[in-house]
């Protein structure tokens, strides 16, 4: 593995401790400030739509002025909107804050271009597993301790230890060497992106797949908290599980093709949405969150098979674009989520694994055929 590598994984791995801290309580936490169920549903749609809107610039500005200055940005944006989270003491505060951690969402183009250039001879699916692995490695420790110090301090406390852990994920960043951007050949340009159809074909699978795989998971930590009485050290509990799961099923997932490992990642919703709905105790729920961990592999999944479909030099606009559509899918989920959740909490659950069971028949019927581990060639496109 390359230096680039290791200090990615590095820098991931201390993210994600200090993002598994506060992110697996957000819900609960919002309520704490006063937020109902439909102000947090509309609160996560937002945060969906900030995720969105910066992915396409982003992807086209790394294809154009590299790919490190656009993670230092996004690495210093999540790290300042933070410290806006945790000095904030008011619900309307509070949201400015998380809205603006949702834009730095546009970090995953340029991160997964990055890591596709620097991977060596891994296949891109697995490389970009392997980094979201680092990640989740991290967030096996936030939750449990997040849990820990909002039952004895108070939530509040864990934004400030969040805050201190991206400032060294951060200062890691700087050491990254910067890659050059990817170029055609004038003569014999690419297809443009939106004339692609097996590309712009796959943006619909992508949307249905995630609106589906994450509709049962924004209210599920309040759902266990009103509804199932668990305690917050509990539920962080169950996030440690989740991301041990995450890190792990990264791996295993990661040596599958992208075309079935995202057949996978929609089983394992399903299992998670059956677990939480109809189990009657914490390690029901915990061999839930554990498989959830599989939900992490979608985006490489995702990415790679992007991959596959167009020209090394689009890239970082079309993992941008491949983004939009996701965070779209994100930003819808929490309304129908929070809408079924009133209607009755428990609600959700058959609802997702009905609608995962038709994206689940859509995915394996359409979505493109790759190679083994997620490898793709060098360019295929309409004109290929």
């Amino acid at each position: 593995m390359s230096l680039d590598l290791i200090l990615l994984f590095v820098s991931l791995f201390t993210w994600g401790i200090g993002e598994g801290l506060f992110f697996f309580f957000q819900p609960i936490y919002l309520a704490e400030l006063g937020a109902d169920t439909m102000t947090i549903a509309g609160v996560f749609s937002a945060f969906g739509l900030a995720m969105m809107v910066a992915h396409v610039p982003a992807g086209y500005l790394a294809d154009r002025i590299g790919r490190k200055p656009l993670l230092i940005a996004a690495w210093t944006s999540g790290l300042l909107a933070t410290w806006v989270m945790a000095l904030a003491r008011t619900l309307p505060a509070f949201i400015v804050g998380m809205l603006l951690y949702g834009l730095t969402a546009f970090v995953s183009s340029p991160l997964n271009s990055y890591v596709t250039a620097a991977r060596g001879k891994l296949a891109p699916a697995r490389a970009m597993t392997f980094m979201s692995a680092a990640f989740n490695f991290g967030a096996v420790i936030g939750p449990l301790a997040g849990g820990w110090i909002g039952d004895h301090v108070g939530l509040r406390t864990v934004y400030f230890i969040a805050g201190g852990l991206f400032v060294i994920s951060t200062a890691v960043l700087f050491f990254l060497r910067s890659q050059p951007t990817d170029r055609h050949d004038p003569s014999s340009p690419p297809a443009k992106l939106l004339t692609n159809t097996r590309f712009v074909g796959f943006l619909g699978i992508i949307f249905v797949v995630m609106f589906a795989s994450y509709l049962p998971q924004p209210f599920t930590a309040r759902f266990l908290e009103n509804e199932r009485q668990l305690s917050l050290s509990a539920i962080g509990l169950l996030g440690s599980v989740n991301g041990l799961g995450n890190a792990l099923l990264n791996l295993l997932l990661g040596q599958f093709s992208a075309r079935l490992g995202l057949a996978l990642v929609q089983l394992c919703v399903m299992a998670f949405s059956l677990l939480i709905w109809r189990g009657a105790g914490l390690e029901w729920y915990a061999a839930g969150y554990f498989i959830l961990g599989g939900y992490r592999a979608a985006r490489p999944f995702i990415f790679a098979q992007v991959r596959s479909l167009i020209h090394s030099a689009q890239m970082g606009i079309a993992y941008g674009i491949a983004e939009t559509f996701n965070a779209l899918a994100l930003a819808l989920a929490p309304l129908l989520a929070g809408l079924l959740y009133t209607r009755d909490p428990a609600l959700v659950y058959p609802a997702a694994l009905g609608l995962l069971a038709v994206t689940l028949a859509v995915g394996i019927a359409f979505a493109p055929r790759d190679h083994a581990g997620g490898a793709a060639p060098e360019v295929r496109t309409l004109e290929s």
